[in-house]
C-alpha cells in the first residue's frame, strides 16, 4: 500500500502528489491542525473514470463505516462494489477519527464547518487528478449534509445514503422523544436555546453526555443547516437512497429531501437499514447487523449507485 500526500495549507494545494499507480492507496490530507487520512481505491482500467468521495456519518464512524464498538464495513463494501463497476472511490477518516486523530481539534473548538472544509479540500484534490473524468459526492447519514454543502462546481452528481431530511435540532428531538419521552420537554428547551445560538449552563444529568458544555458550540454550528434547504441549492443530478427498516432516519425524511429539489430521484429499498444492509424492523435484530462485517450490503444498492453515477 502506497502512502501519498495532498497538502492543504492556507488555501494552497499541492495535488500533483495525488497521481499514483492503480490500486488501493493510502492518501493523506495535510492541514494546519494535523493529517487526515483516507483510502483511494482505483479499479484497473486504462480509461478516465468517475471517482466518488464517500463521506461517513456522525460520531466516531470511520472511513469503512465502523466505530470502536461495532464493525460492519458498510462503507468499505460500497467502495469495493463501486470499484467492481469501474468507479474509483476515496473514503476517509474525518478529523479526530481513526487514523485522522492527529487532526482532531479540541471538542470545544470543533465546528460543523470544519468537516465541510475538509470535504471541499478532498474534492479539489480529486478534481485535479487526471485519472478521473468527474467527481461525485456520496454522503452517508450526517455525511449527506456535509456532502451537499461541500458540493460545488466541481461536483457532477450527489448521492445521499440514509441522510436526514431534518435539521439537527429536529432530528435530536425526534429520536429522543421516541427513546425517552419523559425527557422530551427538557430536550426541546435545550435544543431551542442552541438553535438560537445560546449555550446552556445547566444540563440535566441524564442529558449531560449529549449536551455537555464542550460539545454545545459544535451543535450550534450543526443546527444552522437545514438539509432540505441545502439540497435545494444543488443544480446537479441527485439520488436519495433510503431503506424501509432504517431505525435512525425514516422514509418521511427521505421524501422531504427528494421533494426539495426537482433534480432529485428517490430510491426506496425495501428491507434495508441505516447501514445499507438487509435487516428486519425489530430493533434488536436490526442493530445486530451493525456488528456483522461479513453481512453483505442489501442486494441492489451498489447496482443503483453505479447506474446513477455512470448514466
Amino acid at each position: 500500500m502506497k502512502i501519498i500526500a495532498v497538502v492543504v495549507l492556507l488555501g494552497l494545494f499541492n495535488v500533483s502528489t495525488l497521481q499514483a499507480q492503480i490500486g488501493e492507496e493510502t492518501v493523506v490530507l495535510e492541514t494546519g491542525s494535523g493529517n487526515i487520512e483516507g483510502t483511494l481505491l482505483v479499479p484497473e482500467t486504462t480509461e478516465c473514470i468517475p471517482v466518488a468521495l464517500i463521506i461517513a456519518g456522525s460520531g466516531p464512524t470511520d472511513r469503512d463505516g465502523n466505530n470502536p464498538m461495532m464493525k460492519n464495513n458498510s462503507l468499505k463494501m460500497v467502495a469495493e462494489g463501486l470499484s467492481e463497476n469501474e468507479i474509483a472511490t476515496l473514503r476517509y477518516d474525518k478529523r479526530g477519527i481513526g487514523a485522522s486523530q492527529a487532526a482532531g481539534l479540541k471538542e470545544k473548538d470543533l465546528r460543523f464547518e470544519d468537516y465541510i472544509k475538509d470535504a471541499k479540500a478532498w474534492v479539489k484534490a480529486l478534481k485535479n487528478d487526471k485519472r478521473f473524468s468527474e467527481v461525485i459526492i456520496v454522503g452517508h447519514s450526517e455525511g449527506s449534509l456535509i456532502g451537499m454543502i461541500a458540493a460545488n462546481k466541481d461536483i457532477t452528481k450527489f448521492i445521499s445514503l440514509s441522510g436526514s431530511g431534518l435539521t439537527a435540532g429536529d432530528l435530536i428531538k425526534q429520536q429522543l422523544s421516541a427513546k425517552a419521552p419523559m425527557l422530551s420537554d427538557q430536550v426541546a428547551d435545550i435544543v431551542a436555546k442552541l438553535e438560537n445560538e445560546k449555550t446552556v449552563d445547566s444540563v440535566p444529568p441524564m442529558l449531560f453526555s449529549l449536551f455537555r458544555p464542550s460539545v454545545q458550540p459544535y451543535m450550534i454550528s450543526w443546527m444552522r443547516y437545514d438539509p432540505a434547504k441545502e439540497i435545494a441549492k444543488l443544480n446537479i443530478p441527485i439520488l436519495v437512497v433510503q431503506g424501509t427498516t432504517d431505525l435512525q432516519v425514516d422514509l418521511a425524511q427521505a421524501e422531504k429531501l427528494a421533494g426539495a429539489n426537482p433534480k432529485a430521484e428517490l430510491e426506496i429499498i425495501d428491507g434495508m437499514n441505516h447501514i445499507l444492509k438487509e435487516a428486519p424492523s425489530d430493533p434488536r435484530e436490526n442493530i445486530k447487523t451493525y456488528a456483522d462485517p461479513d453481512l453483505s450490503l442489501k442486494e441492489g444498492v451498489v447496482d443503483k449507485l453505479s447506474s446513477f453515477i455512470k448514466n
